[in-house]
């Protein structure tokens, strides 16, 4: 199966002509008695964090499939995803990434790219049926851009929510909405699946409070990742690190690079010296321009 290079004029992301056929009117039912059963509050119980590298010379053509069609054929029209937000990591942001050696990206400065989604909690299981099927689908119809490479990509479960001002600004079911001007994904691994949950609490109760206070991040979500099933497509690795691994999503207010001396070094240091865990990866980003290529020319 060849990729598309030019989505301008690769059909796979041109708007359909003519009338595609309908489903069956039985199937049409099954959609009224889905809606009628189940959750459908407005909490992020879910998310899919995935960063992505685009391959050296594929920069513009993997940014546009996904701005034109992956972004919503492929995650906003699934069920059960109700926020998504795409975020870059020029050049100069991938250089502040640390630590040198991670176990998340070799190279650390790996994965230019970044896309989150919130799902709706409870839904996790109807969502990855669908998910699995439509990328079978996406696949099979040449909608898949192949000169990318995925770093970190998992489905993951939502622990706790830190806020820096309590009860005012924001909630977390707002944050893929809301314009925050950056984020920093951290990923820490406890030492062991036993002290994970120790790991959690200290980071709730301790931890972020503190570095939250007088900075620029408004939030910090915390998740942890759960398996892919055994049908995911074959270009998505196995998620590394389910019993004992923890991500973080700091939204903040400002550029990451206005305050990263003064807030975001020596997150590492701190896990570290809580003998809990260890810091796999601090990585700043911006978020990108919907329908641009704003960024693009500044990943090398």
């Amino acid at each position: 199966m060849e990729t598309p290079t030019d989505p301008a004029t690769d059909p796979a992301t041109e708007p359909t002509t003519g009338t595609p056929a309908e489903p069956p009117a039985d199937t049409h039912a099954g959609y009224a008695e889905l809606a009628s059963v189940g959750p459908y509050g407005v909490r992020p119980g879910h998310a899919l964090i995935t960063m992505v590298e685009p391959h050296p010379g594929h920069e513009y053509a993997y940014n546009r499939w996904y701005e034109d069609d992956h972004y919503i054929a492929g995650a906003m029209a699934m069920p059960w995803i109700y926020a998504g937000r795409r975020w870059v990591a020029t050049r100069d942001l991938q250089l502040l990434r640390y630590p040198a050696e991670s176990a998340v990206a070799q190279p650390v400065t790996t994965g230019c790219y970044l896309s989150t989604y919130w799902i709706t909690e409870g839904r996790y299981g109807e969502h990855m049926r669908w998910t699995v099927a439509i990328n079978k689908r996406l696949n099979r119809d040449g909608r898949v851009y192949r000169d990318r490479t995925h770093v970190f990509t998992s489905f993951q479960d939502h622990q706790t929510t830190v806020y820096r001002d309590g009860a005012a600004g924001p909630r977390d079911h707002h944050a893929l909405d809301h314009p925050y001007q950056g984020l920093v994904l951290q990923v820490v691994d406890a030492a062991g699946p036993g002290e994970r949950a120790e790991l959690l609490e200290w980071l709730r109760a301790r931890h972020l409070p503190s570095r939250l206070k007088d900075s620029p991040a408004a939030m910090v979500t915390v998740f942890r990742p759960t398996p892919l099933p055994v049908d995911r497509m074959s270009y998505v690795k196995q998620v590394e690190g389910t019993g004992t691994r923890l991500t973080l999503l700091w939204f903040l207010q400002e550029d990451p690079r206005e305050s990263w001396e003064a807030c975001f070094t020596g997150l590492d240091e701190a896990v570290a010296d809580s003998g809990l865990g260890r810091t796999e990866l601090v990585a700043p980003f911006i978020p990108t321009i919907p329908g641009t290529d704003t960024y693009v020319d500044q990943l090398r």
